[in-house]
């Protein structure tokens, strides 16, 4: 260890007696006159200490500068940090509410009227101006289609594309510009027991939110891969899609042309007008496109009336990566 306090013999002035290894000089006020040489060197550790502690103190501030930089240049005062591309607060994060805050201006109500009749779903908003996806089945056959969205306004929409074999559509609204488009997970990262939320408007009742887990990955799902069949699949008993699983016909006839499509299962309530909406993780990611329901009706209940039950917690979304996959097919004019 140094010792500041000390001068080897070789410094020593002549004249001058040896300086004790302590400092005399007594306290209260320095005299008058210059410093003396021991006395500067005695403020050398602390002088040491105090850059240290500055030098030290200006690396923290610049980590966090750089934390908040890195992070959206938030302090955390304002409760809206971004998080994963969306608009979930680090406040509300993780929560139902903090979801359906952040994701509900991006999810719409469908209306679609053909010679068939009329049906209502929902749809996901994708890009600022307009591109919508949804399932095929809430628009196909249609010569018309109405879209409203979170904030009430109506828009008019065209078909820009269809997959009927993964039961996909996307549709393009006339005139929009500045809205709130989703932000589209990984569905390979979904995980069983996770928590999700479904967005959407069952029976016309638009931005209806609720919440399960993820119940089950890869379920076989048959619906119809008729594009004439949207309409009149609506108008059947119990009022949800017809679909097929596990060897069984729910919610009426799919019909003779049909396609199966990997779900993810869910027991977050879906009632007729969720399809095409959204399944959201608990970031504000979508993470599928909900697109079948089962609610058993009279002939599968004895003794009940012919109305259908409502949702029982059997709900089926197709996997967002398969959207994703196939959004270039869609949007260059795919009429599959």
């Amino acid at each position: 260890m140094t010792e500041p306090f000390r001068q080897s013999d070789e410094n020593q002035q002549p004249g001058y007696p040896p300086r004790p290894a302590f400092d005399p000089t007594p306290a209260g006020p320095a005299p008058a006159g210059p410093a003396r040489p021991g006395r500067r060197r005695a403020r050398g550790p602390v002088a040491l200490l105090a850059a240290v502690a500055l030098a030290a103190a200006a690396v923290g501030g610049g980590t966090a500068y750089a934390v908040q930089t890195l992070t959206g240049g938030h302090d955390g005062s304002d409760g809206a940090k971004n998080v994963n591309g969306t608009s979930v607060s680090t406040g509300s994060k993780g929560t139902v509410a903090g979801v359906a805050s952040a994701v509900s201006p991006s999810i719409v109500e469908i209306k679609a009227t053909g010679g068939a009749g009329k049906s209502t779903g929902s749809g996901v908003i994708i890009t600022s101006d307009g591109e919508i996806v949804t399932n095929n089945h809430v628009i196909s056959g249609a010569s018309e289609i109405t879209v409203q969205t979170s904030d009430g306004k109506t828009y008019k929409a065209r078909t820009v594309g269809t997959d009927s074999k993964k039961d996909l559509a996307l549709i393009k609204l006339e005139g929009a510009s500045g809205l709130r488009a989703a932000s589209l997970g990984d569905s390979d990262d979904v995980r069983v027991g996770q928590e999700v939320v479904a967005i959407g408007s069952p029976e016309g009742l638009t931005g209806t939110v609720t919440s399960g887990i993820i119940s089950a990955l890869d379920r076989d799902v048959t619906v119809s891969a008729d594009p004439g069949q949207g309409q009149e699949q609506q108008q059947q008993p119990g009022g949800g899609w017809p679909f097929e699983f596990g060897g069984e016909q729910f919610n009426g006839d799919t019909g003779s042309s049909k396609t199966t499509y990997k779900a993810l299962q869910t027991d977050a309530s879906l009632n007729p007008g969720n399809s095409g909406g959204a399944l959201i993780d608990m970031n504000g990611n979508i993470v599928g496109i909900n697109s079948a329901m089962y609610s058993p009706s009279s002939e599968q209940q004895a003794g009940a009336q012919q109305v259908a039950s409502g949702s029982v917690g059997l709900g089926f979304a197709i996997p967002v990566n398969t959207v994703k996959a196939d959004l270039e097919e869609l949007r260059g004019g795919a009429t599959g």
